[in-house]
């Protein structure tokens, strides 16, 4: 690699992470990777440090900013959620573009940013936290509200996230909580609780520049509630940028990122449409998790990780060809993440189920999400999932119908030597 290359450094590049060095390596950069913990992540693959100049391992902010400096790097970003509040760290101490440490914390506990919308005048949940069960209890029979939702402060992808609908059920939830570690490997020691959100959930996908912002899709979801009162993910529909709620999501969003101090890179907000309007479930400073680069052009036209390493290094591009504007939608597109009851170790992939498929019509391209050796559980969340699954057309009726198909091929997919209750 030059040493005379510009340099932008990714903090804890997980996950879709991935796709932020090839394009930004695709404008003449070099990157350098920091990882935020002493070991990687291990509800999470770790990245492939090949791609970088250096990869260094964060003990300490003043040491860590002294390497950075060396590089001269031109922008630290996070490659995914958990870092998020290292990189408004680097960035500020390094005086590059940044959301600053200001508003951080609300950027990442959802109290927080719950509290930090109320206070510019913007509709959200009502919520408490409390390391105390009966607490939570008693807010919740207050409120007199069921269902309510109660989860982590701190966390993604349904983790620990529960709906419930009387007062058991909420101690339950927060016990179960309590003094566990997130997928990040945070111990919970206070729990949230939320009114209940009722209405249709939806993602709206941003990349700014000095608050210049361009809309790089509205995606909406289809959950579904499990007996559990977890409420799992099961696929995300690509809407027109000027399709029903779109507008007001889009509107809704640029309000909330100003008041959460989010100024520069991505962001990936998940709304909830109620009848009294959108309200914010919570906002990533980071790219989308469900983030493919070629089918996110394919369907909309470009993708977030492309247009973040635009706007970072070439800012004045930026602003000119893209803030202000909204994506095209080219095709119909789905994303699903599969869900399974089976439990098990995986023996091998059957080939022949992949085949099946690989040659329906509408597959764009599938993630097998665990390997030969991995385990598979009842699906409870996102990170329990067993399948990712890219889908295109040009209607829904041609996706809906390889949809069904999928439902009957994505458990034939995984080999499993089954376990019982005792068995690891």
């Amino acid at each position: 690699m030059s040493q005379n290359k510009p340099v932008v450094v990714l903090v804890d590049a997980y996950t879709s992470g991935k796709y932020l060095p090839p394009e930004f390596a695709a404008l003449g950069a070099d990157l350098v990777h920091v990882q935020s913990t002493p070991e990687f992540m291990p509800s999470m693959p770790a990245p492939d440090l090949s791609v970088y100049r250096a990869a260094l391992v964060h003990e300490d902010l003043e040491k860590t900013l002294a390497r950075l400096e060396e590089y001269a790097p031109l922008c630290v970003m996070a490659g995914q959620e958990p870092g998020v509040l290292l990189a408004d760290q680097l960035s500020e101490g390094l005086g590059l573009p940044t959301n600053g440490t200001a508003l951080s914390e609300a950027r990442r506990d959802k109290y927080l940013m719950g509290e930090a919308l109320r206070a510019a005048g913007l509709h959200c949940a009502d919520q408490l936290k409390s390391r105390d069960t009966q607490t939570l209890q008693r807010w919740a029979e207050e409120a007199d509200r069921y269902p309510v939702v109660v989860k982590p402060l701190n966390s993604a992808a349904g983790d620990g996230v529960f709906i419930c609908t009387d007062a058991d059920e909420v101690r339950a939830a927060a016990d179960g909580i309590l003094g566990t570690e997130t997928i990040y490997g945070d111990t919970n020691t206070e729990v949230l609780v939320q009114s209940y959100l009722q209405g249709t959930e939806y993602v709206v996908d941003m990349v700014s520049y000095g608050r210049r912002r361009y809309v790089c899709g509205v995606w909406e979801y289809e959950k579904r509630l499990l007996p559990s009162g977890r409420n799992i993910y099961d696929r995300e529909r690509l809407l027109a940028a000027d399709e029903g709620p779109a507008p007001e999501l889009i509107a809704y969003v640029e309000k909330a990122l100003d008041a959460l101090g989010v100024h520069f890179g991505p962001t990936h907000a998940e709304v909830i449409v109620t009848p009294e309007g959108p309200a914010l479930v919570e906002v990533g400073t980071r790219i989308a998790g469900n983030m493919h680069p070629g089918f996110h052009d394919a369907c909309a036209g470009g993708n977030q990780a492309a247009l973040t390493a635009l706007a970072y290094l070439a800012p004045a591009r930026f602003v000119r060809d893209y803030a202000g504007r909204r994506y095209g939608k080219v095709r119909e597109a789905i994303c699903c993440t599969t869900s399974t009851t089976r439990s098990g170790i995986v023996e091998s992939i059957d080939q022949g189920a992949v085949a099946e498929l690989s040659g329906l019509e509408t597959v764009a391209r599938f993630d097998l999400k665990i390997e030969p050796g991995g385990i598979v559980r009842p699906t409870v969340d996102l990170y329990s999932s067993t399948l990712r699954i890219f889908m295109s057309a040009a209607s829904m009726d041609e996706i809906d119908r390889d949809y069904r198909r999928i439902e009957e091929i994505k458990d034939r997919i995984y080999r499993l030597h089954e376990t019982s209750a005792g068995e690891k």
